[in-house]
């Protein structure tokens, strides 16, 4: 593992970018709220169309794979982002937004199918690669909120902190062009070794399709059930926090990056867990703590205890989801198409869910908009019980 860290340096610095990227959005959508004066549904749509590209990035990058390559479809797909966030700083038009949205969530969907690919596959499935990956994310998303925040008070406001993100994605994109690993023969080869280095570790499996894996179903929609939640805590506590009104601007944004500071610490933690505990055990205690801690969120007013329920739902939220994609890694193993169509499945509720809690919104306010969400804690709950079942059922 320690000797094939530099080779994930790129996909590490790729999803820290990313991380601040997807917070900055919540960060500033108060912001564009504001100078476009449209209402919660509309603002949700930009949430949306977000992660629409998101999810069409899953089919997207199969076909421009095979018709330019693996490398340049990665650096095309990837330069969406910087140009479209440029304009996005440019123009004052809802539907144009929603395009542009719909573009940067196509590159960010790229880097996050080609780093868990290359992460998963060069480590053979290791939960701890995974979890450092995703641990990377989460330390641009807990710098995200802070930093929009007080560049927001700048005289350029948000778009100065966009301009950071242009910045930074060049630097991912010049990075994805240096890196090796695109060509699937070599992809093979370092599988191969990783396995061999792993074999002590592991037994011998006999592999199956992963659409014939009720597993890979399983974790598909505990995933969606997941996304929908996180995407919505990305995108809309801030001004859920605000909406409250107990707090001030700049506690309910930094209210967020607690979230995410103790996302990292669990990511860390999770890393070292999953080598001694089963990974279907630790995604139930994850699940189940992450709905102790959102009900005690939304049932109180009491600022101390919103800090230390978003504390502990940070904390818990940590490694759900690259725990996930590591119980299902052994039917992903080597399948660009499997990770894609994963992704793409968990994709969906970040799709579907922000948009609902938008539309909810206008009508009931936030708060109870909101309270929607404990339908995704509840299916995140049965899920998780269910793949403990799997994971049992396939050992014996």
């Amino acid at each position: 593992m320690k000797g094939r860290i530099k080779d994930f340096l790129p996909c590490y610095f790729a999803f820290f970018v990313s991380g601040a990227m997807v917070l900055m959005v919540g960060a500033i959508l108060p912001s564009i709220i504001k100078e476009l004066g449209i209402g919660y549904a509309a603002a949700g749509g930009i949430l949306t169309t977000f992660a629409v590209g998101n999810l069409i990035a899953s089919f997207i990058n199969p076909v421009l794979k095979k018709l330019l390559g693996h490398k340049a479809c990665v650096i095309s797909l990837t330069s969406l982002i910087p140009i479209a966030w440029l304009l996005v700083t440019l123009t004052h038009s809802l539907p144009l937004l929603y395009l542009l949205f719909f573009l940067i969530g196509i590159g960010r969907g790229t880097i996050s199918i080609i780093n868990n690919k290359m992460v998963n596959d060069k480590s053979a499935g290791r939960a701890d690669a995974l979890n450092f990956l995703h641990m990377s994310f989460a330390v641009g998303a807990f710098i995200a909120p802070f930093a929009t925040q007080l560049l927001t008070n700048t005289e350029l406001g948000w778009r100065l902190a966009v301009y950071i993100i242009i910045a930074c994605m060049i630097l991912v994109i010049f990075a994805f062009i240096s890196m090796d690993g695109y060509d699937s023969k070599q992809d093979s080869k370092t599988s191969e070794t990783a396995t061999k280095d792993l074999a002590a570790d592991s037994e011998p499996e006999k592999k199956e399709p992963f659409y014939r894996s009720p597993i890979f179903y399983c974790i598909g929609l505990l995933l969606f059930f997941y996304l929908g939640l996180e995407n919505c805590v990305n995108g809309w506590f801030v001004t859920y926090f605000k909406s409250m009104g107990i707090m001030s601007d700049n506690y309910a944004s930094g209210l967020v990056s607690v979230t995410w500071v103790m996302v990292m610490i669990g990511r860390f933690a999770t890393a070292k867990i999953s080598q001694i505990i089963d990974k279907s055990k630790i995604e139930f205690i994850y699940c189940v703590a992450t709905a102790v801690f959102f009900i005690l969120m939304i049932l109180t007013k009491n600022l101390t205890l919103i800090t230390i329920s978003i504390a502990g739902l940070g904390l818990f939220f940590a490694g759900i989801y690259p725990t996930g994609i590591a119980i299902a890694g052994k039917v992903l193993k080597g399948s660009n198409t499997g990770m894609s169509i994963l992704l793409a499945m968990s994709a969906l509720g970040g799709i579907i869910t922000p948009q609902v809690v938008g539309i909810v919104a206008d009508g009931m306010g936030m708060i109870g908009a909101v309270l929607l969400l404990t339908i995704n804690i509840i299916g995140m709950f049965v899920t998780s019980i269910m793949a403990i079942f799997l994971a049992k059922k396939k050992m014996a």
